[in-house]
């Protein structure tokens, strides 16, 4: 049995959410939160919010036993990116691209 839980238009890049992801990949869900609550980056709240979510839905739709799940497939993908502009010198515009990322994280009870 696989379970998903996807968070969306997460406010950073998905660069630095994969560092984050990278870390708890192929390891028990429970384990995985351990981990989580120990890193000390501000992606690793976002992750743990995914993973929390992915193990209530596994309980609370297919009645499976949280201690049995691992993470089956955790990745960090780009989201659409908000751009914006600063003025520069000479009357030109220079641009600032505000990056945004989704969560997708895969629970298996195999």
């Amino acid at each position: 049995m696989q379970v998903h839980s996807i968070m969306k238009n997460v406010p950073m890049s998905a660069q630095k959410m994969r560092e984050v992801v990278r870390q708890i990949q192929g390891l028990p869900a429970l384990e995985a939160q351990a981990v989580l609550q120990f890193v000390t980056r501000k992606s690793a709240r976002f992750v743990a919010k995914t993973l929390n979510s992915a193990i209530a839905n596994a309980e609370n739709n297919n009645k499976v036993n949280p201690e049995t799940l691992t993470v089956k497939e955790a990745v960090a993908g780009t989201a659409t990116s908000m751009r914006r502009f600063t003025p520069k010198a000479r009357g030109s515009a220079g641009p600032i691209i505000k990056r945004r990322c989704h969560i997708k994280i895969t629970l298996s009870d195999e």
